[in-house]
C-alpha cells in the first residue's frame, strides 16, 4: 500500500506520466467528458468530493506552471474563484469562455470528476518541469 500521497492509483499514474505542457482537467459533477479522454470519477454525492479538495491534493504532486478557468467563473461562483487563486498562487492563470474551455478538454490527459455541484468548478492544469 502506497504510505504518501495520492492514494488514488488512475490519478497518481496520470501524473507520474505527464511530460511538459501536457494537461489534466478538474471538473465539478456536470462538465461534459470527451469520450476519448480518461475519465476518472470520484464523485459520490453531490458535494462529495469537493474541487478544491481535489485540487489542493493534486497540486501537491503535480508541477503546474499554468491554469485555465473559465471566465464565467468570476461572476457565477466568485468565492470559489478566489480560494482557487489562492492555491494557485505562483501559476500563470488564464481566462476564456467556458465554450472555449470545453474544446480543450478534448487535449487533456485525464479528467477528474469530482462531486462538486457549484458553478464552472472546473479547471485545467497544464504540466510544468521541476528543473
Amino acid at each position: 500500500m502506497k504510505k504518501i500521497g495520492i492514494l488514488n492509483s488512475d490519478i497518481s499514474r496520470v501524473i507520474s506520466e505527464l511530460g511538459h505542457t501536457d494537461t489534466i482537467v478538474i471538473c465539478d459533477s456536470g462538465l461534459p467528458i470527451p469520450a476519448h479522454v480518461k475519465r476518472i470519477d470520484l464523485a459520490l454525492k453531490q458535494g462529495v468530493p469537493r474541487f478544491m479538495d481535489c485540487l489542493a491534493t493534486v497540486l501537491q504532486e503535480m508541477q503546474v506552471e499554468e491554469a485555465i478557468i473559465a471566465l464565467e467563473m468570476e461572476e457565477k461562483s466568485p468565492a470559489l474563484k478566489e480560494e482557487m487563486t489562492s492555491v494557485l498562487e505562483g501559476v500563470t492563470l488564464h481566462e476564456i469562455s467556458h465554450e472555449e474551455f470545453k474544446i480543450l478538454t478534448h487535449d487533456a490527459k485525464a479528467i477528474i470528476r469530482t462531486g462538486e455541484f457549484t458553478p464552472y468548478a472546473n479547471v485545467i492544469l497544464q504540466a510544468g518541469v521541476i528543473f
